[in-house]
């Protein structure tokens, strides 16, 4: 089976190694460089708690997608031979006491473990991974069993039905591709980018502690001591630039969060582009041999494990 993956950040990897784990055969190409878009610009946080407050389709993928992660992180660790850094550090969240009671007593009983906690609410299972890590390992395990991998090479327009299968997992410029099937033009779901800043402080390993959150505003640890505070969100299209006013505020409030941050100077600020659709593009284009894996918004790096397994499932 010859399967072509448009997008090799963590989704279009994901699935390209677990189709090539099946014995399929996959080319993976990539406008830019692998994994060097939304991929590697996001923070890690790993926390469906703090992201889903009530019934929903991305509720559900979300509560999944955290419990698969330690097993594939395990999994990729182990046929890489590579460190990926990934923990359970816990969330503390802060929010009213009469939201947190509603939302604990919803969440506790759809699967997630939540604790009332002074200031709002705990998630002991929340967690956080090294996007850039994974990556890496992804890369590695991906060329070990002979991925095509074919960068800086955009792909503007695809006859599907020249494959055994098509993936378009190219975040936000997804939509930007012409798929055709059989000559007929396949009108792709809309997506959209949406802008975020995120500020990084390089600190003492283990000085912060379970990562902290109120409303957008987080803070986060790797295990190295680098630490991420995050995030905006500006519907600014593909916007690269860097506002330092932006990332002053969002200092500004992480360091109400964790006040160690007053006095440090940030050593990196940056910014990604989150595809925005109402819900997940996740499955079989209908009547083709197309499968969409876009527009996971906030919850790409979550749903990374979960959308390979189930594209490639499907594929297969």
């Amino acid at each position: 089976m010859n399967v072509l993956i448009v997008g090799a950040g963590l989704i279009g990897s994901s699935i390209a190694w677990r189709l090539v784990q099946a014995g399929a055969h996959v080319k993976l190409v990539d406008a830019g460089r692998f994994g060097g878009e939304t991929s590697s610009a996001g923070a890690g946080m790993l926390a469906p708690g703090g992201e889903f407050e009530g019934p929903s389709v991305w509720f559900d993928l979300g509560v999944e997608g955290m419990r698969m992660y330690p097993a594939f992180v395990d999994e990729l660790r182990a046929e890489s031979g590579m460190p990926v850094d990934f923990g359970l550090c816990g969330c503390r969240h802060f929010i009213d006491a009469d939201q947190a009671r509603t939302r604990a007593a919803f969440q506790s009983a759809h699967g997630i473990r939540v604790e009332i906690a002074p200031g709002g609410l705990f998630y002991p299972d929340a967690g956080f991974v090294d996007p850039t890590d994974m990556l890496r390992a992804l890369r590695r395990v991906t060329q070990a069993r002979d991925v095509s991998i074919i960068e800086n090479q955009p792909v503007s327009e695809i006859e599907a039905s020249g494959q055994d299968a098509v993936v378009i997992a190219a975040g936000a410029w997804s939509q930007q591709v012409r798929v055709t099937f059989h000559g007929q033009p396949l009108p792709l779901p809309d997506v959209k980018p949406i802008k975020g800043h995120l500020v990084g402080f390089n600190l003492a390993p283990g000085s912060l502690g379970p990562m902290l959150r109120r409303e957008h505003t987080y803070v986060l640890q790797r295990s190295n001591g680098f630490t991420i505070a995050g995030s905006t969100e500006e519907d600014a299209g593909f916007d690269r630039s860097v506002n330092v006013g932006t990332c002053e505020q969002i200092h500004r409030d992480a360091a109400q969060l964790f006040p160690a941050l007053e006095s440090v100077t940030p050593s990196k600020c940056w910014i990604g582009f989150r595809p925005y659709s109402p819900e997940p593009h996740i499955g079989r284009v209908s009547g083709t041999n197309v499968y969409l894996a876009y527009g996971h918004f906030r919850n790409g790096i979550l749903l990374a494990p979960l959308t390979a397994a189930r594209i490639a499932g499907q594929i297969l």
